[in-house]
């Protein structure tokens, strides 16, 4: 284990990252709210301690390695999100405790979108850009960022990718290096960001606002700068423009490299994955509409709350317009389950990836044709390419550790003395980096133990790493040489 460059590598990044306190420092200095000095002290800190740590471990050059990857990624998400709390820990965000900062921090920086702050509409314009670009930053990988501009993590980048690149497949390149790679995806992330930006205003936004709920739509983080959401807006255009780019931001971005490159959308359609998201979606869409308007709303409002809050959901963005914890019959149930399958591989999405789904799928119709010709070979294939017995082992061994992380946090919450319907919306909306849950939750998470919200954490950080990247550090045969 090079410990050494690991931390190098930590320190280079919080170095790297201190600088994104500027821009809300610039957005308190233009609207004078007097916040400018919580992010210059939190600059300082966080460049100082990184600096810090860089000079002590300046010698240390060495590339590296695939296991050392792993550590890298989830020593700077725990020192990322830490720092990011400085804050919402400062007297511009009152009555939040160290656990509350630290919840906001890393519900933005894994794009989970939960919050503990009511009053949203009372904070200073700054700190409601940053929570907004916490999640825009989180969104595509801060660490993808920090291979796709910094020369210190040339050597060892693709280690890096690996470990913070959501899906089953993780060695595809878009481009021959790695920091090519990395540049290209980041590129397509601004532009979407960019385009959603401009078609918000265009709906009714102000710059300020369309710039925030950009961040947080193509990121599909959820937050918002009014505790009402995008419901604060009541606006069928701005609602219109979150589900376009909600449902893009959840297709694999190397997805839309190609088509890109290709001046094509042949690549959208003959991708098994991004079909069958989008058949999924609309199937929830119809059911969740036939269902309200059969119980409570006209069919065009029906249709109008059914298909904002059903993409939101399965997208695992997280926006709302009304509260739909109280909606008849099963739909909140089935909003927040369907919250599991997740957006596609490669996307700005939580949950378990659609790919994962429609493989499991594969493998028990492959099952049943077994049953039936014992001898006969049927291979699993997707958009024509045969999947390899060992994508489909890993698959089923990340569900597998995805049930069983999700049972011990469950039992953790339930221990704290939440009722079922908290506890279990809480762990889902926190592990697939969701947002909203039913229950006491339904609102904000303030009410939650100091405990709660601690595990929450752990399920957010795990959700946006994949698990395995935090487990294979409890392993003994990754520490032995």
């Amino acid at each position: 284990m090079r410990l050494g460059v690991t931390l190098r590598i930590v320190g280079g990044l919080l170095m790297f990252f201190s600088a994104t306190m500027l821009p809300p420092l610039f957005v308190s200095v233009f609207f004078q709210d007097g916040a400018h000095r919580i992010f210059l002290t939190a600059a300082a800190i966080i460049f100082i301690s990184g600096l810090g740590l860089y000079l002590v471990f300046r010698k240390f050059t060495e590339e590296l390695r695939t296991k050392d990857g792993f550590l890298v990624t989830v020593l700077c998400y725990l020192t990322l999100g830490s720092f990011s709390a400085l804050p919402f820990a400062g007297e511009a965000v009152s009555g939040l405790s160290n656990i509350d900062a630290l919840f906001e921090s890393f519900s933005g920086l894994t794009t989970t979108g939960a919050t503990v702050i009511l009053g949203l509409e009372h904070l200073p314009e700054s700190i409601l850009f940053y929570r907004q670009q916490l999640q825009w930053l989180g969104g595509m990988g801060i660490i993808v960022l920090a291979v796709a501009i910094l020369p210190m993590l040339g050597i060892g980048g693709m280690q890096l990718y690996r470990t913070e690149t959501p899906g089953p497949v993780k060695d595809s390149k878009l481009t021959p290096r790695i920091k090519q790679t990395a540049l290209a995806l980041w590129s397509i992330y601004i532009a979407l960001t960019l385009a959603c930006c401009l078609a918000y205003y265009l709906a009714g936004m102000s710059f300020f606002q369309a710039l925030c709920h950009s961040f947080s739509t193509v990121a599909i983080g959820g937050f918002s700068t009014f505790d009402a959401s995008l419901g604060h807006f009541d606006s069928a255009a701005i609602e219109t423009v979150a589900i376009v780019f909600m449902l893009l931001s959840s297709i694999n971005f190397a997805l839309h490299f190609f088509c890109f490159r290709d001046r094509s959308l042949k690549s959208y359609w003959r991708d098994e994955e991004v079909r069958s998201f989008f058949l999924f979606v609309l199937a929830g869409v119809t059911l969740v509409t036939i269902v309200l308007a059969s119980e409570t709303e006209t069919g065009l409002e029906a249709f109008r709350l059914g298909i904002f809050h059903t993409v939101s959901m399965l997208t695992t963005t997280g926006f709302v317009t009304t509260d739909f914890s109280s909606w008849p019959n099963v739909l909140p149930y089935l909003l927040i389950l369907g919250a599991f399958v997740g957006a596609c591989a490669g996307s700005t999405g939580g949950g378990l990836k659609m790919i994962r789904v429609l493989l499991i799928y594969k493998q028990g119709l492959r099952e049943i044709h077994r049953l039936i010709h014992p001898n006969a070979v049927f291979p699993i294939k997707v958009s024509h390419r045969v999947i390899g017995d060992n994508i489909m082992e890993a698959v089923w061994g990340f569900c597998s550790i995805y049930l069983f992380l999700f049972l011990v946090l469950l039992l953790v919450l339930l221990g704290t003395g939440l009722d079922f319907l908290t506890a279990f919306s809480s762990v889902a909306a926190a592990i697939n980096n969701l947002g909203p849950g039913l229950g006491d939750v339904s609102q904000t998470y303030a009410s939650l133990s100091d405990t709660a919200k601690f595990t929450l954490i752990v399920g957010m950080v795990a959700g946006r790493l994949e698990i395995f990247t935090i487990l294979v550090l409890f392993s003994s045969l990754y520490w032995q040489k």
